[in-house]
């Protein structure tokens, strides 16, 4: 009980912004997750490459700020991890590494 006492009255407990943030963040990662099954067509290469920066942007803040935010640095690594799939899916279906582009520029 004390343990749990803890960590309900502690820095990074459930009554403060440092543990309701990254649990609202997870939505960002469920969203990337249930994206992999959308074809890679329907995947927006500037928003993704945003997320891109904003999770590795965030990953940083969250080891600088005092208590470190373990959890927030958890969530956005799971979504870079999950952005950079994206990205890597758009590249090859629509991007500069797509087959499209090398047809298109060899004819």
């Amino acid at each position: 009980m004390a343990s749990f006492r803890a960590f309900w009255n502690g820095p990074m407990g459930p009554k403060t912004t440092h543990f309701w943030g990254p649990v609202a963040n997870w939505g960002f990662v469920a969203a990337g997750l249930a994206d992999t099954k959308k074809p890679p067509e329907m995947i927006s290469g500037n928003m993704t490459g945003a997320m891109c920066i904003y999770s590795a942007l965030f990953m940083r803040f969250a080891w600088m700020v005092q208590p470190r935010n373990y959890l927030l640095f958890a969530c956005h690594l799971s979504n870079e991890s999950v952005q950079l799939y994206q990205f890597s899916r758009w590249a090859r279906a629509e991007g500069p590494l797509s087959a499209k582009k090398e047809e298109a520029s060899s004819q």
